[in-house]
């Protein structure tokens, strides 16, 4: 299947000002693969190296740092001589071997000829650990569950997902069947190993499947890699999150994670969640305000899971809904819709959206994204139902330039700056704000 993140690899192997690259993001969402893909692709040779075995690589690492040495000692390793521009060094799991992560700063000093990409599941929460990081040495990307544009692709609908990406919006022709895959997407979701499972047998319980596996193998994460005293709170906070979501007000609340619970007692849970790439949380702001950052209120805000298939399965949402209209958008008050939502808004470049806004009256926006430079309300509605109060309550009273509400109507420009974007359309937001050139 193609990834997107894949020509952003390639940019960034032409960088003059090259650094070793750390690819972030979750267990399970296809880290290994593409790397392997691109060194297959993009270079001659690729030496692959997985620091879970670091009982015996750990020794490559240890001592004073001397690239030439981790050269040679890498190549016998790999069995195959590592040439400087033409093979693709990988370190999986490097958080596994501290000092590999610390050499990386030697290569970006003294051989930035070198090409290093690491990946770490849980890099996040060895780094939140205290686990030392060569600040400035390297450069980053991120990797999610594959997007719905993604998820078409591999569909095969390549040619459908170019059309729209050359600025196509009049799709009458083709919104019943995009409001049709959007349905699939939002039971299979975009784990790989769901999606691969989906595209071979079109068998929503296989699938089905697959996604209690993977949630089956987060929960021993949990036990495995977290420390003994967070275990018990992490599971707690993980099942609460279809309930947290299933409410009108999807505001965190730590009296569904157990009764009588408090905020100091859960917020190591939740930190260490999101350290390992599997919640999203989006902050409540007191001000949609630049730098909106600042204006965040800590103690406010909504949790969603890294995937929009994972959370349909863990609420026990039969697949079977997928069958009953437009129902699948409406199911625990839009939870769905609204998971789905914040997984695309995530992928996009240059692009922050872990924001939301309510007011007194109960007015809330679903979504403030911001590219720094300007804050922009959406507005999240399930269905064709588009009675947006609390969009019309936030452009009263502050009157930005763009609003944005998605639906499953068609794409509209209406006046005063308000779009309509079909939730199949979600993919075109960067190209809206122009914030992405493909």
């Amino acid at each position: 299947m193609k990834r997107l993140v894949l020509e952003q690899l390639k940019s960034w192997r032409d960088k003059k000002d090259r650094k070793p690259l750390i690819l972030r993001g979750a267990r399970q969402v296809g880290k290994t693969w593409l790397l392997k893909e691109f060194g297959r692709t993009c270079f001659k040779n690729v030496c692959y190296v997985n620091l879970e075995q670091k009982d015996i690589l750990q020794g490559i690492f240890e001592g004073d740092i001397a690239v030439g040495d981790i050269i040679d000692q890498l190549s016998v390793y790999c069995g195959k001589r590592i040439q400087p521009q033409t093979t693709l060094i990988i370190l999986d799991e490097v958080q596994e071997v501290p000092r590999a992560l610390t050499s990386l700063k030697y290569f970006a000093e003294e051989a930035p000829e070198y090409a290093i990409c690491c990946a770490g599941s849980l890099l996040g929460v060895a780094l939140h650990e205290g686990t030392s990081f060569p600040v400035g040495k390297v450069d980053f990307m991120d990797l999610y569950p594959l997007s719905f544009r993604e998820f078409l692709m591999a569909s095969g609908e390549e040619m459908l997902v170019d059309y729209i990406m050359r600025g196509k919006r009049e799709l009458t022709a083709f919104s019943n069947k995009l409001t049709q895959m959007l349905k699939q997407y939002l039971i299979v979701g975009g784990m790989p190993s769901a999606v691969n499972k989906w595209i071979d047998t079109h068998d929503f319980f296989a699938v089905d499947k697959i996604q209690k596996d993977l949630i089956a193998a987060y929960q021993n994460d949990f036990s495995k890699h977290a420390p003994k005293n967070l275990v018990e709170k992490i599971r707690y906070v993980w099942d609460s999150i279809p309930s947290q979501l299933a409410k009108e007000n999807k505001k965190f609340v730590y009296g569904l994670v157990r009764e009588g619970a408090r905020a100091r007692e859960y917020e190591d849970a939740l930190m260490w969640l999101s350290d390992a790439g599997e919640i999203v949380r989006t902050y409540n702001v007191t001000k949609p305000d630049v730098p909106i950052k600042a204006y965040a209120d800590l103690k406010s805000f909504k949790v969603f899971l890294l995937d929009v298939g994972l959370l349909r399965c863990l609420s026990g949402l039969s697949p079977k809904v997928i069958l009953d209209g437009s129902r699948i958008f409406e199911e625990f008050k839009g939870a769905l819709t609204e998971q789905y939502v914040c997984q695309q808004l995530q992928t996009i470049p240059r692009l922050q959206a872990n924001y939301y806004w309510t007011s007194l009256s109960r007015a809330e926006i679903d979504f403030l994204l911001t590219d720094g430079i300007r804050v922009i309300p959406m507005e999240c509605k399930s269905g064709g139902n588009v009675n947006a109060k609390s969009l019309k309550s936030y452009r009263d009273r502050y009157a930005p330039t763009l609003s944005i509400r998605t639906s499953l109507l068609p794409y509209e420009r209406k006046e005063e700056g308000l779009v309509n974007v079909p939730l199949y359309l979600l993919f075109v937001i960067g190209k809206e704000l122009e914030l992405e050139e493909v």
